[in-house]
Formats: C-alpha cells, sequence, structure tokens
C-alpha cells in the first residue's frame, strides 16, 4: 500500500528524484560494485555530503542525463506536447556545444547528420546494436506529461521518443514501461503492483525479456548484460524499490552496483521519487542538485528551478518562486548553538551560520551550508515527520562540526517553531508542553496556530539516547 500524498509531491518527487541520482551515481560511474557504502558506510549529514563530486564536476552537479531531460521537458512544454523533429534538434544543438559526457548510441545519431524521423533507425539498421540506456535516462519529464492522458498515450509516446536516438524497439518497450510505472505511482498506486498488467502491453516480441528482468524474484546479479543496457537498468530500478524502505535506501542498492550509476540511479531516482514524494528524498541532496545544459544558454538549473518544472509539466504553469520580503527579524540564539530568524533575517546573516531554510527562498543566499527543507505551513505535509526527522538530523550533524545553525522560515513563527521545539525534545527530553515554554521564552515569535504541526510536536522522539527516526533508516511504501 502506498501512501497518502498530495499528487503534487510525487511529480516533484520524480523530476528532483530523477536529477538526484544522476548527481549523487556521477562520482560513482564505471566503478566496481560496493563504492558507494565503502565511501559512506552511513549518511553523510555534515557540511560534506554523499553530493562528493569528482575532479570535473561539482558536488551536486548533474550530468548528461538530466541535460538531456530537461530538453525533453522543454521541448513539450514549449511546443505544447511531443514535436520529434524540435526535440532532436534540441538534441544536436546539445551535442555540438561539446558537452562533457555523451553515450556512444546517442553521439552516433546525433552526429551522423541524418534526418530525425531515420537517423536512429539507419543506425541501428547498419549496426544492429541499440539498446542502450540513453533513452531511458531521460524520460521522467514525458513520463510527468503525459501520466495525465492515460495508460495508451504516456506508453506511445515513450515509445516515440526513445526512437528518436535509440532505434531498436526494446528500448522503447523499455521506456514505455517506465512511463507506465510513473503514471501509477504519481496517481497513488503501487508501480511493482502494476507490473504484471503493464508487461501485457509490450509488444509481444520483447515482453519476455522485460517479463525476466522485471520478475519479484530477479536480481542483478542474474543481468546478461552491464548496466549500460536498458534492461538491467530498469530491472536493477525495479528491484532496488522492491528491496528498499525510503528513496536513500533506493539509492545506496542502485549505486552499490557499480557500472552505469549515474543512469541507473536516475531512472531508479525518477520512479523512487513518484512513490516516495519529495519529501521522502534527503534535504542534504535536493539542496545540492545543480548543474547547466549545454547548447541552451548559461542558466544554472537549481532545487527551485526543478520545483517549477515539475508543476509545470504536470498542467500547472509555474515560474521560479521569488519570495516576498518578511519583517527581517534578527537572528536569536534559542538553544545552545541553534538559532531562528524569518527569511529575511538569514539572508542578511552572518555568512557563519549553517542555514537551514523551512520556506522557499527564491534565490540562496550564499552561505557555505544551506539546507532547504520541503515543509509547507498547512494541512498538506503528509510526510511532516520524516522531513522533521531528517531537518533534526541534519541540525545534529551540523552541530557536532561545531558550526551554529540558523533555522528560518518566512515569517519565523510556525515551521521555525517546530522544528526548535522538536530538536528541544530530542536534545534536553523535555515533553512537548516544556519545550513550547522554552522555545516561547527565548522566541516571542513562535507561532501555534497549525494543528498538524502539534501533532507531529507530540509524536517527535523525546529521548537523549541517540535514537532518531531518520527517513534513512525508517520509512517505507506502507
Amino acid at each position: 500500500m502506498t501512501q497518502s500524498m498530495p499528487r503534487a509531491h510525487r511529480v516533484a518527487g520524480a523530476l528532483i528524484g530523477s536529477a538526484v541520482g544522476d548527481a549523487l551515481g556521477a562520482p560513482f560511474e564505471f566503478g566496481p560494485a560496493g563504492r558507494f557504502s565503502a565511501r559512506f558506510p552511513s549518511p553523510a549529514r555534515g557540511s560534506a555530503t554523499e553530493m562528493c563530486g569528482s575532479p570535473d564536476r561539482e558536488p551536486g552537479e548533474f550530468t548528461d542525463d538530466t541535460q538531456l531531460a530537461l530538453l525533453v521537458a522543454a521541448s513539450l512544454i514549449e511546443r505544447g506536447g511531443l514535436d520529434e523533429a524540435d526535440l532532436f534538434e534540441r538534441f544536436r544543438t546539445w551535442l555540438r556545444a561539446d558537452p562533457p559526457d555523451v553515450g556512444k548510441q546517442t553521439h552516433a545519431v546525433l552526429g551522423s547528420g541524418r534526418p530525425w524521423d531515420v537517423a536512429a533507425a539507419e543506425h541501428f539498421a547498419r549496426s544492429g546494436h541499440a539498446a542502450g540506456n540513453g533513452s531511458l535516462m531521460r524520460t521522467t519529464p514525458a513520463a510527468i506529461w503525459f501520466a495525465r492522458s492515460g495508460t495508451a498515450a504516456t506508453m506511445d509516446a515513450a515509445r516515440r521518443i526513445s526512437a528518436l536516438t535509440h532505434g531498436d524497439p526494446s528500448a522503447g518497450e523499455g521506456c514505455a514501461v517506465f512511463h507506465e510505472l510513473v503514471r501509477v505511482a504519481l496517481d497513488g498506486g503501487d508501480p511493482l503492483a502494476a507490473i504484471p498488467t503493464t508487461l501485457e502491453l509490450v509488444q509481444p516480441e520483447h515482453r519476455g525479456r522485460w517479463a525476466t528482468v522485471l520478475a519479484p524474484g530477479w536480481t542483478p546479479e542474474q543481468a546478461t548484460e552491464g548496466n549500460g543496457a536498458v534492461w538491467p537498468t530498469l530491472g536493477q530500478a525495479a528491484w532496488a524499490l522492491r528491496n528498499a524502505t525510503d528513496f536513500a535506501g533506493v539509492m545506496r542498492l542502485v549505486i552499490d552496483l557499480g557500472g552505469d550509476t549515474d543512469t541507473v540511479a536516475a531512472v531508479a531516482g525518477g520512479l523512487a521519487g513518484a512513490v516516495f514524494g519529495i519529501a521522502g528524498i534527503p534535504m542534504r541532496w535536493t539542496s545540492a542538485v545543480h548543474g547547466r545544459v549545454p547548447g541552451h544558454g548559461d542558466e544554472r538549473w537549481d532545487l527551485a528551478d526543478l520545483h517549477a518544472l515539475a508543476a509545470t509539466l504536470d498542467g500547472r504553469p509555474t515560474g521560479r518562486h521569488v519570495a516576498a520580503r518578511s519583517r527581517r527579524l534578527e537572528p536569536r540564539e534559542v538553544v545552545d548553538g541553534v538559532w531562528a530568524s524569518d527569511l529575511d533575517g538569514a539572508r542578511a546573516s552572518s555568512r557563519d551560520f549553517a542555514v537551514v531554510s523551512l520556506c522557499r527562498t527564491g534565490e540562496p543566499f550564499g552561505h557555505d551550508v544551506q539546507r532547504f527543507a520541503y515543509l509547507t505551513d498547512d494541512d498538506a505535509n503528509s510526510e511532516v515527520d520524516a522531513v522533521l526527522a531528517d531537518v533534526l538530523d541534519d541540525i545534529a550533524a551540523l552541530r557536532a562540526e561545531g558550526r551554529p545553525v540558523l533555522v528560518h522560515c518566512h515569517g519565523g513563527a510556525s515551521r521555525t517553531g517546530l522544528v526548535l521545539r522538536a530538536w528541544l525534545r530530542r536534545t534536553e527530553g523535555l515533553s512537548a508542553a516544556e519545550a513550547t515554554a522554552r522555545v516561547q521564552d527565548a522566541w516571542p515569535h513562535l507561532g501555534r496556530w497549525n494543528d498538524s504541526f502539534t501533532a507531529a510536536l507530540e509524536r517527535a522522539p523525546d529521548s537523549t539516547d541517540g535514537v532518531t527516526s531518520s527517513p534513512d533508516r525508517r520509512r517505507g511504501r506502507g
């Protein structure tokens, strides 16, 4: 059984989860199995996280997987639907800009000089090899866009988009399966339970091979190809979703497989993000994800852009958030090492702070460490317990490094007050009433109008024994 949450949370989770998986897996690409867990045997929540980057890539920087996905999204939005010629030309413009990472199959087709409607088919006819995972890795935006149109439309679109660069129909069938599983998840269903009925819609000549890698008992050790091929890529994503209890667990499983880690994590991240929602993705990862699309301007994409894009793809045209001004409440230390302010107080604060933003800020502030939690001041926080645990675990890690932590929301009242009171419950063992009184004395701007926050505070752990309810360890689908 899946968790109940607003559709918007799942849509944002799918798009941002794919980009997060891409950036998270990139430093481990083509390495051996087990490297991720060897480097990060436990969650890295301090100023340095698992978004570790590489010599040629910044921490949190996405690769060609997300670059091409963003081009798919831009074409769908600007053309009002699927325009294969337009999308193919966007891909070719990207290739002409000499991006640092291009799949062999994609490069061969886009660089052939042949028209969009024959380039991939001709390459497949010549080579007989075109079932790489390059079309699967970029298709999450299209899965979101076409999900509202139903099963037949989304699977057809997946095949058509895949065929632009991958002439082997096997790749298109894999994209079609992925589209349908994402559609089910966005509607609140269980994508794993939908696999049998989805396989019935796969072209008969390809159905057996897809049924094999998507079977409940299949494991990555049974793969007959490396995970640069489309079959094991989607098979590993489904396997990880079946065997993990949260988004972080899915990422650890697939990246530890080694090989084409950025692509497998991007695919798994899109599917897992649709299941667990944006609030289920650790904020230390979503806060760091960013990148540019070669050949298509100098825009630096970040979390705020991806949030707006996700909503637009789901039929709610949205621009990048511009935060309204707040009163500028100056930071005040409420608990030892943990400070509070409102939005503009945090924006103008000392760069020595590690900032935890509990509201949309528009532009980042420029602090060395700034985390963005997905928490709204209403009753739509179906995942408030998991978000709160994520925030508190990060605060604990940052405080352990000796960093002063500044917590804020727009007004510095309700969301900020929830986190401060929950922090006191965790670190000093106070009751909800005692924590509320302490915070009220130190921070008179405390807001107590949100009944869902009051209930979450009562559920928050009140011991100092080090046991936490981190979403990295306890979250599940049911």
